[in-house]
């Protein structure tokens, strides 16, 4: 089970980092088009926000599949999703504004989508920060109130994004459409439905008699 567990790591970290990877070898061929600084400004704000709603899809993915397992890889999805975002807000400040605070402190001011996209990365800030086992134990019961933030960065990602596209919002409206049916999976009607449906496969498990132990608690991760 533990090479198991490493095995999806190791998959985990390959999928995450082949798109940086390439992105640098493209750049670095010139093969990004007219503005190349602009691409790689999007290209790694595209990839945060995809990561960042992947995180948020496998608490849902563990509740309707049983799979509680998932939830180990949580915490890895989050924080190459932040890393991601940073790289996304550092192609900005170095490569597309090369340090220019003023300009900076202009764009956040006058323009929305900028001020989306950076309140979205402050939100992640702590996610990142606390996403230790330490800080896990620490907060307790807070942890998981606090890393609910993560689903307001994804609403403002996904606003920065939809705000930031000129002509073709099709691209943005799936990540809405994503968003919107992750927050509909926990609603409490739908999470109702769910623990319906784990109830009943624990008593086809079980014989008919139902489970003395929830599935959900065998994973002392806080959920999401």
């Amino acid at each position: 089970m533990r090479n198991r567990t490493w095995a999806i790591r190791a998959v985990i970290w390959v999928v995450a980092l082949v798109p940086a990877g390439l992105l640098l070898v493209a750049y670095l061929r010139d093969q990004l088009g007219a503005n190349p600084i602009e691409e790689v400004v999007h290209r790694l704000g595209w990839w945060a926000l995809v990561l960042l709603l992947t995180s948020l899809a496998i608490t849902p993915l563990r509740r309707i599949t049983g799979w509680n397992r998932i939830v180990r890889y949580r915490r890895l999805v989050g924080l190459f999703a932040f890393a991601y975002a940073t790289a996304h807000l550092l192609a900005y400040v170095v490569l597309d504004q090369w340090f220019a605070w003023g300009f900076i402190a202009e764009d956040i001011a006058e323009r929305p989508f900028i001020l989306a996209g950076f309140s979205a990365w402050l939100l992640l800030l702590p996610l990142a920060l606390t996403s230790t086992r330490g800080w896990i134990r620490r907060l307790g019961r807070r942890w998981g109130a606090l890393h609910r933030l993560a689903y307001a960065a994804a609403a403002l990602g996904t606003l920065h994004f939809f705000w930031r596209v000129k002509a073709d919002t099709r691209e943005p409206i799936v990540f809405v459409l994503l968003l919107a049916m992750l927050l509909l999976l926990r609603t409490p009607l739908v999470n109702r439905k769910l623990a319906e449906r784990r109830r009943r496969r624990a008593e086809n498990r079980n014989g008919g008699h139902r489970s003395a132990r929830r599935s959900d608690d065998r994973i002392p991760a806080p959920d999401l």
